[in-house]
């Protein structure tokens, strides 16, 4: 017998397919009336795979008191409840590092097209403004400002490694000073102080909610940018839009948003952002891995192996 798993979100195509090759699969996204669906299931289901915001709760948690693991499709997990798990004994695991690579690009992108408007001179170029208009406005070279880096984890090491090549400088801000050989900010103000580009690479959750509001973007100042590639929640976003909209801040590259996939309108009639629909890592081979690690714990969870990529 298959052990029986509950999806809760829609998967990366190749790992719907194959997840439902190895487990009896539950489709909760699918489900008319969620309630009858987990009672059903309640005595049989023991692993519950999560994607995105799809993550699981205590509700959730008590409704499938057979429980035993949650393995999520992505290195975030602010979509699940921890302490509710924990206290459960079900263990946790993501998809760490397979998409470090492919969220660094898509960081840079930002951080090109934000400083060098490459989507408003191109929207330039297509409306024939070039030939009537003449030559587009000048926009702001990367090399030799100073990107500070708010979150230097994984993803935020790559960010940094093609900074350098950029010519950039490096600064950071981390919980826990790091042994890197970066300059390091005391808190978030005074790496926006210190900083041309602020990069927001932080994990998600209470702890970080809201945590790049006016102080910060004071700090940043009008000459600044900022980039978010890590939740939307880490920016007040009405803040942030309003010093866009004041131009209290130079500009913003953002590929998240405080509530996905639902977008303020504000953001659209703004020139100076860049927006992006949450694609830091959608790329095939990066969203292959990153199922392949899913099912790997699950996998290795039901053999009754360690997982590879533990949580708690």
């Amino acid at each position: 017998m298959k052990p029986e798993i509950v999806v809760t979100g829609k998967l990366f195509a190749r790992t719907q397919e194959a997840i439902e090759r190895e487990f009896a699969c539950h489709r909760l996204f699918e489900a008319k009336e969620r309630a009858a669906f987990l009672k059903e299931l309640a005595q049989r289901v023991r692993g519950l795979a999560t994607f995105g915001p799809n993550g699981a709760d205590g509700e959730l948690m008590d409704a499938l008191p057979k429980l035993e693991i949650i393995s999520n499709f992505g290195v975030g997990v602010d979509a699940i409840d921890l302490a509710a798990a924990q206290s459960r004994g079900i263990i946790v695991t993501n998809t760490p590092d397979v998409l470090n690579d492919c969220v660094a690009d898509t960081a840079m992108a930002l951080v090109l097209n934000t400083l060098r408007r490459f989507p408003q001179s191109e929207g330039y170029l297509r409306s024939g403004y070039w030939a009537t208009r003449g030559a587009y406005p000048l926009s702001a070279a990367l090399g030799g400002k100073t990107l500070g880096i708010l979150g230097l984890g994984r993803i935020g090491e790559a960010i940094a490694r093609r900074a350098l090549a950029f010519g950039m400088k490096i600064r950071y801000h981390n919980r826990r000073k790091k042994d890197v050989p970066y300059a390091y900010d005391r808190d978030p103000v005074a790496l926006a102080k210190n900083s041309d580009v602020l990069m927001i690479a932080t994990p998600g959750g209470a702890e970080t909610n809201r945590l790049v509001g006016a102080k910060v973007l004071d700090a940043l100042g009008p000459e600044g940018y900022a980039v978010n590639i890590a939740r939307g929640s880490v920016i007040d976003e009405p803040v942030l839009l309003r010093y866009l909209r004041e131009k209290r801040i130079a500009g913003a590259g953002l590929d998240v948003f405080a509530d996905e996939p639902r977008v303020d309108p504000e953001f659209f009639a703004l020139d100076n952002a860049v927006l992006l629909p949450h694609v830091g890592s959608a790329t095939a081979e990066t969203r292959g891995a990153m199922g392949d690690l899913q099912i790997e714990n699950l996998r290795r969870h039901f053999a009754g192996k360690p997982v590879l990529t533990r949580v708690l």
